[in-house]
Formats: C-alpha cells, sequence, structure tokens
C-alpha cells in the first residue's frame, strides 16, 4: 500500500513538472493587437486637414507600440493597427465605410473622420454597433446632444469656437461696435457663427451682415462687396480651401477693419504662404505648439497629466514629418489616440462595458490641454474641458510671416495689433 501511495505521489508530482513546463510563469499573458479604424480624406476638400490629423494618430500608435503597448493588470499587453479608407471628403461614403470597417475588417474602436459633417455621419454607425469613437476634427455640439453614448469628443466645441474672438476685440479695438459675419454654409461653420452672433450681440454688438456661402466657393467678391465700411471686424470662413481663398480676397479688396478672425486655415503654417495677405489675420486654434500645458500646470490645477509634454510632442512630430510643424489638427489626432490608451490603461480592459465608466469620468491634462467630457444624456459626450487659443500672423525681425498665440493674456506669446490699413 505504501508502495502504491508513493508512486501516486510521483505521478502527480511528474504531472505538475509537466505543467508548469507546458505553461511557465506569464505563460498565461498574452500580446494582442487591437485595429483602430477611421476614414481619412486623402482626397478633396478636407484632405490638408485630414492628412495632418492622421499623421499625430500614426505619430501616437508609432510611439505607443515602440514602448511595449498597453499593460493590462492580468499581464497582457494592448498594441495598435489602423486600418482606413479615403472617404474623399463625402458624406455618403462615410457610413458605407464605417460599417465595412466594423463589419468586414473588425474594428475593435474607431477614430471619427475630419469634420463635423462627416463625423455626424460616422457617430450613427458607431453606436449602431456598440463602438467607442473618438471625434477629433469635429467640433458641432449637435452631434452630442442625439442621444449617443458611446462617442466622445476631443476639439472645444463650435459653439466656443470664436466666441474668445469677440472678447479679444473688446480689448483690442473698444470703440469697434460692429461685427461683419460671412460663412461657409456647412453644419460645422454654421454652428459656429450662429453661436458666435448670438453671443456678440449680447455682448453689444451689431451684426450689419450675416450670409453665408456655398461650400466649394471660389469667389466672394459678391459677399465682400456687402461688408459695410466702416466695420469693426469681419468674422468666419469655412475650412482651408475656401477660407484661405477668402483671406486672400480680403486682403486684394484692400476692406478696412480692426480685425479679421476665421476659422480653421490661420493655425496652419501653409497659411504663411499668403504672404502679407495673412499679416494681422486672426484664428481660433484647438492648439499651438507655444501652449503652457505641463505636469506643473496639472499638479496647480488639481488634475493628474498624462502623455508627453508639449516640447516632446512637438520635437518627435518634427522629426517624423521631416521637419513640419504640427498644427491642431496634428495634436487632436494624437491626443484621440492618447484618450483611447488612457481609457484602456485604467479600465485594465479592451471592453466597451468597462471603458465607458472610465471615458465618462476622465478629467484629465495632457500637451492638448484638459480633457473632460459631458457625462449626462442632455449633450453625452461633448467636450467640456478643452478651451480654444487665438493666434494672429505677425512679422519676425526678418519682416517673414510667424504665428503668435495672442489670446487669451494669459498664454499670449505677443500683444495682438489692429489690422493694417490698406
Amino acid at each position: 500500500m505504501k508502495r502504491v501511495k508513493n508512486c501516486l505521489v510521483m505521478v502527480l508530482a511528474f504531472g505538475f513538472l509537466l505543467a508548469f513546463l507546458a505553461a511557465p510563469p506569464g505563460a498565461a499573458a498574452a500580446e494582442k493587437t487591437i485595429l483602430i479604424g477611421f476614414t481619412a480624406s486623402q482626397t478633396g476638400k478636407f484632405n490638408v486637414e485630414a492628412i495632418r490629423q492622421i499623421n499625430g494618430l500614426n505619430l501616437w500608435m508609432s510611439q505607443v507600440n515602440a514602448a511595449g503597448g498597453v499593460k493590462l493588470p492580468n499581464g497582457d499587453v494592448v498594441k495598435f493597427a489602423a486600418k482606413f479608407y479615403d472617404d474623399e471628403s463625402k458624406k455618403e461614403r462615410v457610413q458605407e465605410l464605417y460599417t465595412k470597417l466594423i463589419s468586414a475588417d473588425k474594428a475593435d474602436f474607431l477614430i471619427s473622420p475630419y469634420s463635423s459633417p462627416l463625423t455626424d455621419a460616422a457617430a450613427v454607425i458607431a453606436q449602431q454597433y456598440n463602438k467607442i469613437m473618438i471625434t477629433t476634427g469635429a467640433a458641432s455640439d449637435s452631434t452630442y446632444k442625439k442621444g449617443y453614448t458611446l462617442v466622445y469628443q476631443t476639439y472645444t466645441p463650435a459653439s466656443r469656437y470664436l466666441t474668445g474672438a469677440v472678447d479679444l476685440l473688446a480689448k483690442l479695438a473698444p470703440t469697434a461696435k460692429t461685427i461683419a459675419i460671412i460663412h461657409e454654409k456647412d453644419k460645422f461653420s454654421t454652428d459656429v457663427v450662429t453661436a458666435l452672433k448670438t453671443y456678440a450681440e449680447g455682448k453689444g454688438y451689431k451684426v450689419p451682415l450675416f450670409e453665408g456661402y456655398e461650400p466649394g466657393a471660389t469667389d466672394f467678391a459678391p459677399f465682400i462687396n456687402k461688408i459695410p465700411q466702416p466695420v469693426g471686424a469681419i468674422m468666419g470662413g469655412g475650412h482651408f480651401a475656401d477660407t484661405i481663398t477668402f483671406a486672400k480676397q480680403l486682403y486684394e479688396k484692400k476692406i478696412n477693419t480692426s480685425m479679421i478672425a476665421l476659422l480653421v486655415a490661420p493655425p496652419e503654417p501653409k497659411f504663411a504662404e499668403l504672404g502679407e495677405a495673412c499679416i494681422s489675420v486672426i484664428g481660433s486654434s484647438q492648439w499651438e505648439p507655444q501652449v503652457k500645458y505641463s505636469p506643473e500646470a496639472a499638479k496647480k490645477a488639481g488634475v493628474e497629466y498624462f502623455g508627453p509634454t508639449v516640447e516632446d510632442f512637438t520635437k518627435t512630430y518634427q522629426a517624423k514629418y521631416n521637419g513640419e510643424v504640427p498644427s491642431y489638427h496634428s495634436a487632436g489626432g494624437y491626443v484621440a489616440g492618447l484618450i483611447l490608451q488612457k481609457a484602456i490603461q485604467q479600465a485594465g480592459s479592451t471592453d466597451t462595458a468597462k471603458m465607458k465608466p472610465v471615458l465618462d469620468a476622465m478629467n484629465l491634462m495632457t500637451f492638448y490641454g484638459d480633457i473632460k467630457f459631458d457625462n449626462t444624456p442632455k449633450a453625452h459626450g461633448l467636450q467640456v474641458g478643452h478651451d480654444m487659443v487665438y493666434i494672429q500672423w505677425q512679422k519676425d525681425k526678418a519682416g517673414k510671416p510667424v504665428k503668435q498665440v495672442v489670446w487669451p493674456a494669459a498664454a499670449a506669446t505677443a500683444p495682438a495689433f489692429v489690422c493694417p490699413t490698406r
């Protein structure tokens, strides 16, 4: 009997040894790659902004993967890959392609296209298929007021896009009391200027001109000719292509005003190619390389800081993209990935049900600024933490165009000045 027991012990011990050899410590851990799906306007009217957005996202992805991915509490490691299609800047392409990304390509998470109209179309699909989507390059408030629960906004909402320009105008030209608004008749631009008009009138300004032009417009003379003279400020625009042409034609028409504040195009480095026509133009920006967000600022504000510093992001972006200065579209693409990374890390999972409460409660500072989402049913996912900064094109000592942050005062790198008489 004793011999049988000894044999049984030996068999069990041998069995445990084989199990140990077959499954060494940490064998339960695994590396998995999750797929981020999105469309990107490689062609069409949004291609300049969309390419910057892709650049930022790709930089984040390459950095997090090179650093070993996101480590989960169970020892698993999550790395990232991307799958995207060209939406051609067309809304009608978006829903078909996002459905394909989920159904055929098996995307785990979604990033939005660039622009509010395209994102509005994609958000429907994200919610329908129970996929978390981080939106970037999409500022319209209305997308987040449709009852979606898995769509989270990176940008400052459109309703606050140009209101700061009114505050700056009050400081810059106290006697100016009129604002002419000319804008693209698309969802984003219309949302921005509707909120701008309400805000300006509430501050005592009159709006003698409030007109929209069709998307794709290239001749703005019919609208410029309607601007009453004198006028305190001209505000509006739309996206890159139309706004840069609008700014050029305002210069050529010798319109005199204290301020020109336009959407999307002015913060882009390529705006400097306008030469003299860019000088004094102000633009609302989600982010600039000169911003002051830092771990120290986060500590002072009592919030967590997550991700690279402003300096590190800017330096690595320029190194990766041949010296190109990152625009706010670039920063938006990067921070969209950073938000996903933080949510996975904190939830300890890539499961939607576990990540959603983390995103709902997120309150942190990044190189891009504050990130916090509205978590009420009325406007779920709307960005409530991040604020705009305003830039103005000025001249450096050599007389070349240089971009300066001029508002808010605490973030300014140079004082703003009124438009020169033309």
